[in-house]
């Protein structure tokens, strides 16, 4: 089992990338005039808010100060960096790839963190996160490859 320190860190590492995809898809909402992909990026923002709020409240029971924001460092492994310079066209096949790439990194980054020993409900937690991550990451692909 990982140790509580283990376990805060690995929860705050997964803060980050839901923050960074807050922003990230706050941004892409914004930067788009089709109001179906306006209304989709906003509802993935709110629900990355919602998945880094659990996060943070599973820090604190584990008696860790939770991450309240993403970083320069994260945005750039996490490929959002791009989507402002991005959405600033308004095209809309680059704003879909761009997200697409950020939601790769989500994915990943879940995936290494299903591969720690934590606590099981936090596991059951981050499983469930995972499932709808993905969820949006293939719908995003798949809107992508359509346009």
């Amino acid at each position: 089992m990982a140790t509580n320190d283990e376990a805060v860190s690995t929860l705050n590492n997964l803060i980050e990338t839901l923050k960074d995809g807050v922003e990230g898809f706050r941004t892409a909402a914004d930067g788009v005039t089709n109001a179906e992909l306006k209304t989709l990026f906003s509802s993935y923002s709110q629900q990355r808010s919602q998945f880094s709020s659990e996060l943070q409240g599973e820090v604190r029971a584990l008696g860790g100060d939770p991450e309240t924001t993403g970083s320069v460092a994260a945005t750039l492994h996490r490929g959002w960096i791009n989507i402002k310079s991005t959405v600033t066209g308004s095209d809309e096949h680059a704003v879909l790839a761009e997200c697409e790439r950020g939601e790769d990194s989500a994915v990943h980054n879940y995936q290494d963190a299903m591969k720690e020993d934590l606590p099981a409900n936090v596991a059951s937690l981050i499983q469930r996160q995972y499932g709808q991550i993905k969820e949006a990451h293939d719908r995003i692909r798949s809107l992508r490859d359509a346009k």
